[in-house]
């Protein structure tokens, strides 16, 4: 084990975030007084209002752009927009190159490993990951791939990190992220929309707007709630609420003949295609 694994095994984690939005934002959130003290968390990001937020929130360090400060890090969180990755990756390169050797966890959608390192001269010891949005309040589920040059101490660092705010998926290959990244990363707003829906058909059928939505989600809530709490599988439950010839029949039968289920399966696979393609696209500058 590397003396940096040794450490990260028995202190409290010292993380840096480039990017300090919304997703930056609530795994601070989580991690601040709990896995770490917000003193031993540095943020960057151009946005001074944004640090003033978190610098009183959660008593971090703050930075508006790459600084020496992050030298010193276990791990550093690259929270920014896919296409801002190359440019962040070539600021961050000049603090890389120390006896310490932080792990880099990425949550770009799109942005491949491989890339990603070699914007950074090489550099392996990379974990990407794809969280969601649900983790702005602790509900959020990751899927996550470490590189070859992460060692054991380094990926727990970085389970323990995204764990702070929701479950964690470990995968073995990275090609499963555009699925991940389809299922779960874009998931949130498929539901949401579908709340949508019902509160349409509700107002459609005389309910109030206020009474639609009440309706609706907690229809959804308790509904995934009683799915994450049963071990019989989903379609069970579903057969165990539709009775031939009653109500709930008559929906998913209608459901069925405007073919909403392959609609949706070929949604997420739109989905999915699109991160590969953002994958070559932004993998592509040189």
């Amino acid at each position: 084990m590397s003396e940096m694994s040794k450490e990260l095994m028995n202190k409290e984690l010292s993380i840096a975030f480039i990017g300090g939005g919304n997703m930056a934002s609530a795994l601070i959130a989580g991690l601040a007084g709990k896995l770490t003290a917000g003193a031993n968390i540095h943020v960057v990001d151009p946005n001074l209002a944004a640090l003033e937020t978190l610098r009183s929130r959660f008593g971090v360090t703050t930075a508006g752009a790459a600084d020496a400060a992050l030298a010193a890090r276990d791990v550093i969180v690259l929270a920014v927009k896919p296409q801002s990755m190359r440019e962040v990756a070539a600021q961050l390169l000049p603090f890389l190159g120390g006896a310490r050797a932080p792990l880099i966890l990425s949550i770009a959608a799109g942005i491949r490993a491989v890339d990603l390192a070699r914007w950074l001269g090489g550099y392996g010891a990379i974990v990407r990951c794809m969280p969601n949005t649900p983790a702005l309040i602790g509900l959020g589920i990751a899927g996550m791939v470490a590189c070859a040059g992460v060692d054991a101490a380094q990926k727990a660092a970085a389970d323990a990190i995204m764990g702070a705010v929701g479950a964690t998926v470990w995968l073995d290959d990275e090609a499963l992220i555009d699925p991940v990244t389809a299922v779960s990363g874009s998931g949130p707003a498929y539901v949401f929309y579908f709340i949508e829906a019902m509160q349409e058909a509700a107002a459609q059928l005389g309910l109030t707007a206020q009474q639609g939505t009440q309706l609706a989600l907690a229809t959804f809530v308790g509904a995934a709630q009683l799915a994450a709490q049963s071990t019989e599988p989903v379609a069970l439950l579903r057969e165990r609420v539709t009775s031939k010839g009653g109500t709930t029949h008559a929906a998913l039968c209608s459901m069925e003949q405007s073919g909403v289920k392959e609609a949706i399966v070929a949604a997420v696979k739109a989905a999915a295609l699109r991160g590969k393609e953002m994958g070559d696209e932004l993998g592509a500058l040189s």
